[in-house]
């Protein structure tokens, strides 16, 4: 299917209910979602498909992702960067941009379902996680991609990772003011962090080729608020024509004839962000014609050989439709996370906390 054309108050709950049953469907027992059926599990790619089973109203299954999470969590904050099952998959490094998106996560859950004991549950899980991630900014406001087996950090960051990393310090501080507890050193490592994206880019790609030719690179820091909507338009009409193919989608790669599901979605919001509700009503239209008969999307088509490639139909794709459908009907309380920057007081009233809830 193709051509759904979605605005404020039209969520198509009964169209979008196979692909939140999708996610049921792979999550396994414990609440891990993996990226498919006998795949493996992400930190950042479980809670992309646990938001978006809050927004299919799934809150049950959302918060055992979370738990699942709390239980995986090391000592010193972090996850490895990828999980089978109990075991792990990938113990050479953990990465700072999937250890923070918790707080992304936990705060979506929050906006989506008002729960005030499952923010209270999930705060240790959340204070640890961003104590690792802030430890690893360096003094020009980066912060650095990983740490190996060893924890030691390499030295490089990345402008994806270091966007996302942005929103989860909104979403972190949002929830210590919530909870009322003092945190003031997230907002500190936030500001530093957004003047190293805004102004700084030989920081990023410092000891590996530029990623610049990859579309995350180009929308992330509009997407995380770490721009104007007057920087974010510019910003996203500068190279509009090299990342996106008209009624197919976004490209991940500029100079490769692929576009992809997710990041067609994450574009949609980033194109919100910006204030350009129009065209992202019309990227969201093409992504459906991705979709298989069960629910779920394709992570993507390659327009030379004209095949879905590769045969694979993630969760966390899945996640991102749902999201950007969100986004774009503003059908529950965290619909517009990812399309601004909404930072509360320190020290927020029950009041506050409502307004954001019910605005």
């Amino acid at each position: 299917m193709s051509g759904l054309y979605l605005s404020r108050g039209l969520f198509p709950q009964e169209f979008l209910r196979p692909t939140v049953q999708f996610i049921l469907d792979c999550q396994r027992d414990s609440g891990e979602i993996p990226w498919f059926e006998g795949g493996h599990t992400d930190p950042w790619d479980h809670v992309e498909s646990a938001m978006g089973l809050s927004i299919g109203g799934e809150l049950e299954a959302a918060g055992k992702a979370y738990a699942w999470l709390a239980r995986m969590q090391l000592e010193d904050g972090s996850w490895w960067a990828s999980y089978r099952g109990e075991e792990v998959d990938n113990p050479q490094r953990r990465e700072s941009n999937f250890v923070a998106y918790i707080a992304a996560g936990v705060w979506h859950h929050f906006l989506v379902s008002g729960d005030c004991n499952f923010l209270r549950a999930m705060w240790p899980m959340v204070d640890k996680a961003i104590g690792f991630v802030v430890s690893l900014q360096t003094e020009h406001g980066d912060i650095y991609w990983k740490v190996d087996a060893q924890g030691i950090p390499e030295d490089d960051a990345l402008l994806t990772g270091c966007s996302s990393i942005y929103k989860s310090l909104e979403c972190a501080h949002n929830i210590a003011a919530t909870l009322s507890e003092d945190r003031p050193q997230w907002l500190v490592a936030r500001d530093r962090l957004g003047v190293a994206l805004r102004y700084k880019p030989e920081r990023f790609d410092r000891t590996w080729e530029s990623k610049a030719r990859y579309s995350m690179d180009w929308f992330y820091p509009v997407l995380s608020g770490a721009l104007t909507e007057m920087e974010a338009r510019a910003r996203l009409a500068g190279r509009w024509d090299e990342f996106v193919e008209d009624n197919l989608g976004c490209r991940c790669v500029s100079d490769e004839p692929w576009v992809t599901v997710a990041e067609s979605c994450e574009l949609v919001m980033a194109l919100l962000a910006a204030g350009d509700h129009a065209r992202a009503v019309e990227v969201y239209s093409w992504v459906h014609q991705w979709r298989s008969g069960d629910g779920s999307y394709w992570t993507g088509y390659q327009m030379v050989e004209d095949l879905l490639w590769p045969e694979e139909k993630p969760t966390w794709t899945a996640g991102a439709i749902l999201l950007a459908a969100d986004a774009l009907t503003e059908h529950t309380g965290a619909s517009k996370l990812f399309c601004g920057v909404h930072l509360l007081d320190a020290t927020p009233d029950a009041s506050l906390v409502r307004r954001l809830l019910v605005d």
